[in-house]
């Protein structure tokens, strides 16, 4: 890394998109994975879809039992 840093030609905010969201990456592990994919394809669905709906299905029983 070097000591100092020019920014002199620098633009505030040039990535900045208002109303953007962020979207963090989930990781799971191994052997979670491999169970999934593996029920996904059985299901004929994308992983995706298939980990949404579980969690879909896990908040609906979170809030019930509220």
């Amino acid at each position: 890394m070097k000591d100092e840093y020019d920014f002199s030609a620098a633009e505030r905010g040039k990535f900045f998109r208002k109303g953007a969201s962020f979207v963090p990456p989930v990781y799971l592990e191994p052997e979670v994975l491999a169970y999934l994919s593996e029920l996904a394809v059985t299901q004929g669905t994308s992983l995706n879809d298939l980990v949404n709906t579980l969690l879909k299905e896990d908040i609906e029983r979170i809030d019930a039992d509220k």
